[in-house]
């Protein structure tokens, strides 16, 4: 595992001595050329792109002292990217800000907790109630203490309950601590809010701020360059909800998928993906008030520079189909 922080480069002027007759040259030369700067990292979620290999992962980030991101891979199709988890570590135990896609998966995200800190997960929050984050959440403590917005809460118990669900799929937790707007916690000296700041790529997304180091997780609020995925989102809603993101006093912003970058670039490529969603609405809109049945549209729609973002092929489809929904007034109310 390879683990890295955040870090700003400071400039600096170094003299240069010189080993010739100070008379020969009365003036020593100083370097005065610009710092060098790391590049930007190139603008896609996949890993083999960024020059990435499988033994990479996990990737593990200190985001502020005791507050970690941890990325994974997981595949979709051909399709490699990352799985984003957090975790802070207080003097009062851990909490854990989702989990991975599978026991496997959350058992290897527990052992590295481990390797960080010798105090026990107490608090898992689910941000989202997806698949790919909570099918190893039975891999927790027992006695851990699990949150969830009551849609979330809702979705996870007919899932427990459904008599179709296989005996051998993994256990499903069903979170007791319902979020229905705000809760804060106090961990040891720590406060950490968990937020619903509005329905967006489940219904349920909360978000976990921690005011004090500013930091927010939002899970998958928050797809860095991964196609916006809209199975069971609500298209104009999400939009309004990165909005009220941006409204707190924020300097990290954490994504549920796609790379962890230095601050600046995850605050840029939320303001990206805020706009990435409004061009597909506006699209799929375009293509419904033409006129043109879910099929025509699936088939005639561009999205122009989102055409090259990870998933495009198997999400464009949902996300069209759930803004025809919204359009038509078929969606849930809130």
């Amino acid at each position: 595992m390879r683990s890295t922080t955040h870090a700003t480069l400071l400039p600096a002027l170094a003299a240069v001595a010189l080993a010739c007759n100070p008379a020969d040259d009365p003036e020593p030369a100083l370097d005065t050329s610009a710092p060098t700067t790391p590049p930007a990292p190139l603008p896609t979620a996949d890993p083999h792109a960024r020059g990435y290999t499988d033994d990479d992962f996990p990737r593990v980030q200190e985001l502020a002292p005791g507050v970690y991101s941890y990325e994974q891979l997981r595949s979709a199709g051909d399709e490699r990217f990352t799985t984003v988890s957090m975790f802070v570590v207080t003097d009062d135990g851990v909490l854990v800000a989702d989990g991975q896609g599978s026991p496997a998966e959350t058992r290897r995200l527990i052992e590295t907790i481990a390797t960080v800190t010798d105090h026990p997960i107490t608090h898992v929050v689910i941000c989202s109630d997806h698949g790919d984050h909570t099918a190893g959440n039975a891999e927790f403590p027992s006695t851990a203490r699990f949150y969830a917005h009551p849609t979330s809460h809702a979705v996870l118990q007919r899932s427990a309950n459904n008599p179709d669900r296989p005996t051998t799929a993994p256990p499903i937790i069903v979170p007791t601590n319902l979020v229905p707007t705000t809760e804060t916690l106090h961990l040891g000296n720590r406060e950490i809010r968990l937020l619903f700041l509005g329905r967006a790529h489940t219904g349920g997304d909360l978000v976990v701020h921690l005011p004090k180091e500013k930091v927010l997780f939002m899970s998958e609020a928050y797809l860095h360059r991964v196609f916006p995925a809209m199975r069971s989102a609500y298209p104009s809603e999400w939009v309004a909800m990165i909005e009220a993101a941006q409204a707190l006093d924020v300097d990290t912003y954490v994504p549920g998928h796609g790379f962890v970058d230095s601050p600046e670039v995850l605050a840029e490529e939320l303001e990206t993906y805020r706009q990435a969603l409004v061009q597909v609405i506006d699209e799929a809109t375009r293509l419904h008030t033409a006129g043109l049945a879910l099929e025509q549209a699936i088939d005639q729609a561009d999205f122009g520079d989102l055409e090259t973002w990870s998933l495009r092929a198997s999400q464009a489809p949902r996300a069209i189909g759930r803004v025809y929904m919204e359009l038509n007034g078929e969606l849930p109310p809130a």
